[in-house]
């Protein structure tokens, strides 16, 4: 089953130099999930002040700068895995450097037929 792993965090809990040890931890994560078949894919995303949401209310586009919602902590990144089931998920999350400054949320997937590849 594939399994969205959000990570949370305060964007702005980390120096520099430590959101760089994170971003290497989690590639060396990245490479061991992959060994095992279980890496889809992971991005860190870039701050909230470069967020846009849209709404479409009456056949109508409205646009806003910054996320939907405005919280302590940022949607910060996402790890895309499989796990047998959501035992492994939670193993596989608490792994992710993210999850001892912030919260990571195990989300599973819908497979929806008819999507592409």
């Amino acid at each position: 089953m594939k399994y969205l792993l959000l990570i949370y965090m305060d964007e702005n809990a980390l120096s520099d130099t430590e959101r760089e040890q994170c971003y290497a931890e989690s590639a060396q994560l990245a490479q061991q999930l992959n060994s095992k078949g279980q890496y889809l894919t992971t991005a860190p995303l870039h701050p909230v002040a470069t967020a846009t949401s849209v709404r479409v209310r009456e056949g109508k586009s409205l646009v806003t700068d910054g996320p939907f919602a405005e919280t302590r902590e940022q949607l910060g990144g996402f790890f895309l895995i499989n796990a047998q089931d959501l035992d492994e998920a939670i193993n596989i999350a608490a792994q992710i450097p993210g999850a001892q400054i912030g919260t990571v949320e195990i989300r599973p997937v819908i497979e929806v037929a008819g999507l592409p590849d």
